[in-house]
């Protein structure tokens, strides 16, 4: 499931296998291994792969971060707090175009 998630992330950074393997200093034979399952991969390529995917290792390991959803939210809550009408309706707006980029991409 790990490679699968890999592949999925990829995808959604429109890298080919070579350019992930470049980024993370493996063979793209290594990387085409890690993503089909034939191989195991080690904590220090895991970790490459995550930075360079812009994901947690959580997202690779598990398919979803451990944090809790209500523990962002309120991570959210406290950031926004402190904003004007004026920001937060900007921040709203990108919100909204963030989501619906994210709906069309996942």
């Amino acid at each position: 499931m790990i490679g699968q998630r890999i592949r999925k992330f990829r995808k959604i950074n429109a890298l080919s296998q070579e350019a992930l393997a470049e980024k993370v200093g493996i063979s793209t034979t290594h990387m085409s291994h890690i993503e089909t399952g034939n191989t195991k991969l080690s904590l220090t390529v895991l970790v490459n792969l995550s930075i360079a995917l812009g994901v947690s290792a959580d997202d690779l390991l598990f398919g979803q971060s451990l944090v809790s959803k209500n523990a962002l939210m309120n991570k959210t809550v406290e950031i926004l707090e402190n904003c004007s009408v004026q920001e937060l309706t900007i921040i709203m707006d990108i919100i909204k175009a963030t989501k619906l980029s994210l709906s069309k991409n996942l």
